[in-house]
């Protein structure tokens, strides 16, 4: 232990105890959790994240007790660090030489606490970095207690490494969190290599916590967009879409009060406002208006046809719902909206700017300068806990379900996935997805907003063409989509129009082998798959650049528990159950007059969500899906995939699209019948196949049907009931 001749103690704590009162003014400092870090004990590793050269200074000055800093040996050669030794104890460690690390362990073994930063830097990125395996192998050798701290706010000081990254100043707020002590969760059988590893992925689990305790609070939507716009800057712009709108945070505040105070005057309190509008800045402010005045708003599938519409507005009871006259034109929703016309109110939002007068566009404007003062006058009883936003499910397998989302189910997920996709202030995201399915909704406007980061809304991701255009002129750094859309921007685009993405991520459908290699091989761009549900808010898994493995979906996002079921006829993997801060409020039923119906299973009681997919989980929490139990068909007692039908297909006609379905066949209750929209497709090929990917006999379709375009949902999913509504005359043929 590298010492100096200490000051007397009675001095150390004099001015301890005065710059620790200085930084707490300075730096509004809020520290929770001190109760944690007694009951951790003596023998103890507190690891924190490493986001600024203030972060030492943090847990000298507002830890209960002064730890031993742990301090990497380039560090401490600095001159800047040589002071240390005569105000605090320190150790330097080389996380490469076992000689240090045993040191190490011989200290903490002696009931020293010891800090240590596991990512041995400061981060260059604004989210988690690499962690090594020093750390996790010395709290293992000394059976260790654990003591996870949170620092969030001095990565937005001058202090950091995000210059031109963040909006930085020179006294941002400072939040400090201890978490739960707990030890590393690794078995005892583990050993060797295999228990460093281990070791390694356990650590980093407790880091990815405690990123989620600095991105997350317990706040509502309308909250964490004024939180967003304080913290990057109240005139950052922020949000821009094809119709020429350019807006700031400011601009979108001003907006949503102003719309806001419209939508309170024809509503009353926590009545459901529907909104059907494309990826505009209308939609987001729309959006976030009906936050602003405690309204839950449902994001309508306008894709859905006349009774995906009336079966959505009586399964939430929407009694208005705001739209243009502009979007109905253009999208030919005519038809739609004669019949909704009888069912709800339906408000233009045309007609509302020629209604507000200038009394309500000057109380806005006001509002907007004072955002925090006026939402709580405006909504002062809304908690995170309650509704939010209501989506749909996609109907692919029937009627659609309203799935409630609460702001905090929001946040929190928003929370979950910021820390591993590390966008900032220089990255343009475009949304081509729609604001109504999940996906869209926290890749392409709340992890961007929240992160201030420039999204550009686009109404339509069909645009195969265009969009790789846009991504080249607006110089994109991220893109979402379905494999069926990437897919075919990746045929379309020039080999340059991607050169500034930075992310593309996959979710909704799984990322076929063809479209990974399209993407690698034409721009040199891995696709980053992930996997959810809109019953998650919608993101369970996803791969990330710091933890990426090839053929699975990524690991678990923290914070979520989970447990695979078995599933009767299925030997591989089982039905993944969760339950997390991201898991729904509940279901709105057709036919339920608007009961919320909270996610529940037999084994597991109320609070856990089936998410009816068959999946495998390893021990590092990486998802590696295998189907979904209503994709399966039970053909004489045996249980088949459709997904292999499909993978086979693929193999006999690799440029086409393909898709498997089941319909009732009296002699073995289901049979397997395959569309495709290669013309001249012949069984005898896919026989052939099958025999080349050995492949059961009870894979092969009784039937294949040309289908000229695979009907598709409007978040790319296939749509199985139009597929079947295509065969109900056919049926008893077959």
């Amino acid at each position: 232990m590298k010492r100096r001749k200490q000051a007397p103690k009675w001095l150390l704590r004099f001015v301890r105890t005065c710059l620790a009162l200085t930084v707490k003014i300075a730096f509004r400092v809020e520290i929770t959790g001190v109760s944690n870090f007694h009951v951790a004990g003596d023998r103890v590793l507190i690891v924190s994240n490493h986001v600024s050269f203030l972060d030492g200074v943090l847990l000298y000055l507002f830890l209960p007790e002064i730890p031993t800093f742990a301090i990497n040996t380039d560090m401490a050669s600095r001159w800047y660090f040589k002071w240390l030794s005569a105000v605090v104890d320190r150790q330097e460690i080389d996380t490469f030489s076992p000689i240090t690390i045993e040191s190490l362990v011989r200290l903490v073994k002696g009931g020293c606490r010891v800090a240590i930063f596991p990512e041995n830097r400061i981060t260059s990125t604004g989210t988690l970095m690499k962690v090594y395996e020093g750390p996790g192998m010395v709290a293992d050798k000394a059976n260790a207690m654990v003591l996870p701290v949170a620092i969030e706010g001095p990565q937005y000081s001058h202090l950091s490494y995000l210059k031109g990254r963040l909006r930085l100043r020179w006294l941002p707020q400072v939040r400090i969190t201890i978490l739960t002590p707990r030890r590393l969760e690794v078995p005892e059988h583990v050993q060797g290599n295999e228990r460093r590893v281990a070791c390694t992925e356990s650590l980093s689990a407790v880091m990815r916590e405690i990123s989620f305790e600095t991105a997350f609070r317990a706040e509502t939507l309308f909250c964490a967009l004024i939180r967003a716009a304080r913290r990057h800057g109240m005139g950052h712009l922020i949000l821009e879409d094809t119709t020429g709108a350019r807006f700031t945070y400011r601009q979108i505040i001003l907006r949503s009060l102003l719309l806001g105070l419209s939508i309170a005057r024809m509503t009353k309190e926590n009545d459901r406002v529907g909104i059907m509008l494309p990826s505009t800045a209308a939609g987001v402010v729309s959006l976030f208006a009906c936050q602003a005045v405690e309204r839950e708003a449902a994001m309508l599938n306008f894709t859905a046809g006349v009774r995906g519409l009336t079966a959505a507005i009586e399964t939430a009871n929407i009694k208005l719902i705001l739209t243009s006259r502009a979007f109905i034109t253009v999208a030919s929703l005519q038809e739609e909206v004669s019949v909704i016309e009888n069912v709800c109110d339906l408000v233009y939002l045309e007609d509302l700017r020629t209604e507000i007068g200038y009394a309500d566009k000057l109380l806005a404007l006001i509002a907007s300068r004072f955002p925090k003062t006026a939402y709580h006058w405006l909504s002062c009883r809304k908690t995170p806990k309650e509704p939010a936003v209501i989506l749909f499910t996609s109907g692919s397998e029937g009627t659609p379900k309203g799935v409630v989302l609460s702001h905090e189910n929001l946040v929190a997920n928003f929370a979950q996935v910021s820390m591993l996709i590390d966008l900032n202030s220089q990255d343009t995201v475009l949304n081509v997805l729609p604001l109504f399915h999940a996906f869209g909704l926290l890749g392409g406007l709340f992890l961007p907003l929240f992160k201030g980061t420039k999204t550009v809304q686009y109404p339509s991701p069909l645009q195969y063409r265009i969009i790789p255009e846009l991504c080249y002129k607006l110089g994109v750094t991220c893109l979402f989509g379905t494999t069926t859309f990437l897919r075919n921007y990746g045929i379309q685009a020039h080999p340059y129009d991607f050169y500034k993405l930075r992310f593309v991520i996959s979710g909704a459908e799984k990322l076929t082998e063809e479209t990974r290699a399209l993407w690698l091989d034409k721009f040199g761009i891995r696709i980053l798959e992930g996997y959810g549900a809109t019953e998650a808010s919608p993101v369970i898994a996803v791969n990330s650049p710091l933890a990426y493995r090839r053929g699975s979906v990524g690991q678990l996002l923290t914070k979520l528990d989970y447990r695979v079921d078995p599933v009767d006829g299925i030997t591989e993997g089982g039905e993944l159950v969760v339950r997390g801060p991201n898991i729904m409020v509940g279901y709105l039923f057709h036919g339920g007059h608007g009961e919320i119906v909270a996610p529940s299973t037999k084994l597991h009681g109320t609070g856990w969500y089936a998410t009816g997919d068959i999946v495998n989980v390893d021990r590092a929490n990486y998802v590696t899906i295998l189907d979904r139990v209503k994709r399966f068909a039970k053909i004489g007692g045996e249980m088949v995939s459709l997904a292999v039908v499909e993978e086979i297909a693929l193999a006999a006609w690799p440029a086409g699209q393909h898709a498997a379905i089941t319909i009732p066949d009296k002699r073995k209750g289901e049979c397997i019948v395959l569309f495709t929209d290669v013309k001249g497709a012949q069984l005898s090929d896919f026989i052939a196949a099958a025999r080349d990917s050995a492949a059961g006999q009870l894979s092969i379709p009784r039937q294949i049907f040309y289908q000229t375009a695979i009907p598709k949902l409007g978040s790319g999913k296939v749509d199985g009931t139009a597929l079947r509504a295509l065969l109900s005359e056919d049926i008893d043929e077959l």
